[in-house]
């Protein structure tokens, strides 16, 4: 493929993190492409010295040196060659701007195995680093790993879904996976009992769409299977990835701006939190 030749890893020493770094180093073999691995220590505010912590700066390099001595290991191990930076400051504020300055094509980051409420709440790092940079962004479960044989594909009229759909399209022309394609049609009861109409264009509007999808697909030789779904639509998302054993969901993010980057809860943040498999969030 090679649309990702420089693959940014967010690596704090966690476990999420470690296997992270070892599925973008999989991940880089097959897009041939190099890996800068990102070390983020906090900074510094405050006093230290009252904790008995009287160097602070000492203190922090250790850490530092000890995350990049891990990453190195981790990579060793691979048989992979990667570059390592070291920053301080905000962990989202960082990563967004090494990606941006050093031209990556795609940050790579782990998810922890977090409980319900942070899960619905997302209230992360990479919530925000998402909402912040115009890179793809690809999230990796603890216990995830990258593989392509079945795609989800989740699409609407956005630009950022145009763009999922051509990403999808090429992974799954590269690598011979299925895909399936999945349009959702968010409405509540009340809106459905007042406009019952309406919603039944929305649905001839997501099929219409979903068909320009398969042929596109299909033009490509590739195994396609649609669905339109009416529901909440981070449920129906991750019902129908656990339903079809998706190995990897590809989904646009919509542009935001100003606070609005910062309000937690939206689809992807959601399908992110609570999803088995890895997620590739794609900007327009």
């Amino acid at each position: 493929m090679g649309k990702y030749r420089k693959i940014l890893v967010a690596f704090d020493g966690s476990a999420s993190s470690r296997n992270a770094l070892k599925q973008a180093i999989r991940f880089q073999e097959t897009e041939k492409a190099w890996i800068r691995v990102l070390v983020v220590l906090p900074p510094y505010e405050g006093d230290l010295e009252i904790i008995g912590v009287s160097d602070i700066k000492s203190v922090l390099e250790g850490s530092s040196e000890k995350l990049m001595k891990e990453a190195k290991e981790i990579a060793e191990s691979e048989r992979a060659a990667i570059i390592t930076n070291v920053e301080q400051g905000q962990a989202y504020e960082k990563i967004v701007d090494v990606a941006e300055t050093e031209n990556c094509d795609i940050i790579v980051m782990g998810r922890r195995g977090i409980h319900h409420i942070e899960r619905m709440l997302m209230g992360s790092v990479t919530s925000r680093v998402i909402g912040y940079t115009n890179k793809d962004v690809l999230v990796v479960p603890r216990d995830a790993a990258i593989q392509w044989g079945n795609i989800l594909l989740t699409v609407d009229n956005s630009n950022s879904s145009e763009t999922a759909v051509k990403h999808a399209l090429d992974f799954a022309a590269s690598y011979g996976a299925r895909v399936t394609v999945l349009s959702v049609v968010d409405v509540n009861d009340e809106f459905y009992a007042q406009v019952p109409h309406a919603v039944d264009q929305m649905v001839d509007k997501a099929k219409s769409l979903l068909e320009e999808v398969r042929k596109s697909a299909e033009a490509l030789d590739i195994e396609t299977e649609t669905f339109v779904r009416e529901g909440e639509s981070y449920e129906k998302i991750l019902e129908t990835a656990s339903e079809k054993n998706a190995d990897m969901i590809f989904m646009g993010s919509h542009g935001r701006r100003g606070v609005k980057k910062l309000v937690m809860g939206s689809v992807t943040e959601k399908v992110i939190g609570f999803s088995t498999c890895p997620v590739m969030v794609v900007k327009p």
